[in-house]
């Protein structure tokens, strides 16, 4: 196919009989204010549409020192809370002149870099990014380059700042209760990447639950991995290799995780123990579908559109060239045994 030739603002001048200065501030909306003649504005702006004229986006970053492109980094585009927040703050992006390009790290430092150079090369005005890595000096050394927000987690020994979910105590509220009210002997729980700081805050609310419920932990309750589905599959078969039987109630630290106990369960023609209640289920995040089972499942509600709605806020304080402070979400515990839900 034959490369058409872009056209410029000259060749709209040329074509128009006016001077490049007045078809800029036509094209960039500065004609009331310049008291540019009303016919001389439609003559202009309809060759520029015959043309197809479109502003380069470079040099116009380049003129006004931004970019308008915003930089998220997500650790799973499947997860539903991280795409519930990424199409919530997309949308207010693009209401405001900005732009959100939106990239993955699959949980992997080493994918996350590269995700975050990519973006860099595309001269984003902030970077916002749920870490992998727990290296402070990565981070600084990004700093020198954008602004950086941190969701979800952050990065000890870092002043930087993040918005995250008040996961703990609401953990703890969920695994009190649902210990003491079916009267558990024994309680599991599996957990993603221990180095993260969600996991070490989800674990500690799992504990102080366990604490309350004057449950005594034992050696092998604990389980951790990622927060890929797959894990939570080979953690529950790594479970009843060791119990052989299933345990009596599992605390998974995200819905990723329950997909994969889910699907074991399935596999194994084990659902029926989820309906005679031998196995009960909890777990962090909460997705509409699991109110359409036949079973109960407990689970803690992040404020999706909330998260968002302050992330968009850090971002134009920081656009601002102002300092946001952290700022933490409440979630909900959402009682799915309707009959006791009330008890509860």
């Amino acid at each position: 196919m034959e490369q058409r030739k872009r056209i410029t603002l000259n060749d709209i001048a040329q074509l128009s009989g006016v001077s490049k200065t007045t078809v800029s501030m036509i094209l960039n909306g500065q004609a009331d204010q310049f008291r540019i003649k009303a016919e001389t504005c439609d003559k202009v702006r309809e060759i520029a549409k015959q043309y197809g004229y479109r502003a380069n986006a470079n040099a116009k970053a380049l003129k006004q020192l931004r970019s308008n492109v915003i930089g998220l980094v997500i650790p799973d585009l499947t997860n539903y809370g991280f795409a519930s927040t990424a199409k919530t703050l997309e949308r207010l992006c693009r209401e405001n002149g900005l732009q959100l390009v939106i990239a993955c790290s699959d949980d992997n430092p080493v994918q996350e870099k590269m995700a975050i150079d990519r973006l860099l090369d595309r001269q984003i005005d902030v970077l916002v990014t749920a870490p992998t890595h727990q290296d402070p000096n990565y981070y600084k050394s990004i700093l020198k380059h954008v602004p950086i927000l941190l969701i979800d987690r952050y990065v000890p020994n870092l002043a930087l700042c993040h918005i995250i979910s008040a996961d703990t105590p609401k953990i703890a509220e969920v695994v009190q209760q649902t210990a003491e009210r079916y009267q558990l002997s024994e309680y599991y729980y599996f957990g993603g990447l221990l180095s993260l700081s969600p996991s070490q805050s989800r674990l500690a609310g799992f504990r102080q639950g366990l604490q309350k419920a004057n449950l005594s932990e034992t050696s092998g309750w604990i389980l951790h991995k990622d927060y890929q589905s797959e894990s939570g599959y080979h953690m529950l078969q790594q479970v009843v290799e060791q119990l052989g039987r299933l345990p009596e109630a599992i605390f998974t630290a995200s819905y990723t995780l329950l997909e994969g106990v889910l699907r074991y369960l399935t596999e194994h023609k084990l659902m029926d123990k989820l309906l005679n209640r031998e196995l009960h289920l909890a777990t962090f995040d909460d997705h509409h579908l699991l109110n359409a089972l036949p079973f109960h499942i407990h689970s803690i509600k992040q404020n999706h559109e909330q998260i968002a709605h302050e992330i968009f806020a850090t971002i134009r304080q920081k656009l601002q060239g102002k300092k946001p402070e952290n700022v933490t979400v409440e979630c909900e515990v959402i009682w799915r045994d309707h009959e006791n839900a009330h008890k509860m």
